[in-house]
């Protein structure tokens, strides 16, 4: 069968309706809160489809073991568990596909987002589970002992530490939040801070200041890690650019980095309401954003727990959310 032409379409080579793909339930990235979603809105009849994004399944997929996930007691890695919800999620006929959303328009009833640039879906609901990227350091031996040391969550990994030597890297609350959290596990915490002082609050300051084992490294940053496969230890700068900077190496058997966080929501920043950070706002108690049939769930709109229950959690809420959307719509 031939397409005909259409003659309306202008220099801009504009989408004609049988280009518009449409579906009930758009579902933006995957991980715990986008599978999670996909199975309960499949579940309820709402026929989603989901586009999967840069990194299918996620933070977890570069995470060795999972052992607080609930309903693995022995633990599981993170790629099997991505692929265990992504099975799931399909069984119950979510359309599962491959590609990066990177336009949106918002403005009309009908909720447009352009994939990978130039498909363009118009889509009843939307969920945005697009996830954050952790801030790096940006030396190589990051990448190179990732899952071997390397992490930005003590909560998922610090349990592997116990009665270890450790190292957070960051000044502000959540490292001193993280260096308290690993203090109650590790042997001894190194809190690796760039300047001669914290940004953390007051509070958080003297809370670090009242733990015996951590040690603060003031005006210290990472020039590399080494080890024989894993982290064993950390070569730092101290004083770097200063008439008295020297070279200095600790022994560590974990290296967490601690500086941040940046959600994935760029693309619709345009429509959808953030905070100064980039955390899609919902409102409180639910999984809905400013525009009436978009929903955001796990750790794009999650700046405190950015755990994977917890984004599992919010996928649940959002896919209800949708469910419940369409419902009263109709």
């Amino acid at each position: 069968m031939f397409k005909s032409l259409n003659l309306n379409e202008d220099n801009n080579n504009q989408k004609t309706s049988s280009d518009i793909e449409k579906v009930r339930c758009l579902i933006i990235g995957s991980g715990p809160a986008g599978y999670t979603a996909a199975i309960y809105a499949a579940r309820a009849n709402l026929n989603p489809v989901m586009y999967e994004g840069l990194q299918p399944g996620g933070q977890l997929t570069i995470t060795t073991e999972v052992e607080n996930f609930p309903g693995y007691p022995e633990g599981i890695t993170g790629p099997v568990m991505m692929e265990d919800l992504k099975k799931q999620a399909q069984r119950f006929g979510t359309d599962i596909r491959w590609g990066i959303a990177t336009k949106v328009d918002f403005t009309g009833s009908a909720h447009k987002v352009w994939i990978d640039g130039n498909k363009l879906v118009e889509a009843e609901t939307v969920i945005i589970a697009t996830g954050a990227t952790a801030k790096y350091l940006g030396i190589e031996d990051e990448k190179k002992y990732a899952g071997g040391g390397v992490s930005a969550c003590a909560t998922c990994d610090g349990f592997f530490y116990r009665g270890k030597d450790v190292a957070v890297v960051g000044g502000g609350d959540t490292a001193a939040e993280e260096a308290i959290y690993l203090a109650g596990l590790a042997k001894k915490v190194y809190l690796i801070v760039r300047r001669g002082e914290l940004r953390a609050s007051k509070v958080m300051a003297d809370r670090v200041n009242r733990t015996p084992n951590i040690e603060v490294l003031w005006k210290h940053q990472t020039k590399s890690l080494f080890g024989d496969g894993v982290v064993e230890g950390a070569v730092l700068w101290k004083n770097k650019g200063e008439a008295n900077e020297e070279e200095v190496q600790i022994k560590i058997d974990g290296f967490f980095l601690a500086i941040g966080h940046t959600p994935n929501s760029d693309f619709v920043k345009e429509y959808i309401t953030t905070d100064e950070v980039g955390y899609i706002k919902t409102v409180p108690g639910t999984s809905k954003t400013n525009v009436p049939g978009v929903f955001a769930c796990g750790d794009v709109q999650d700046s405190i727990y950015r755990q994977a229950v917890t984004a599992a959690g919010s996928g649940c809420m959002a896919a209800i959310d949708a469910e419940r959307y369409l419902s009263e719509k109709n």
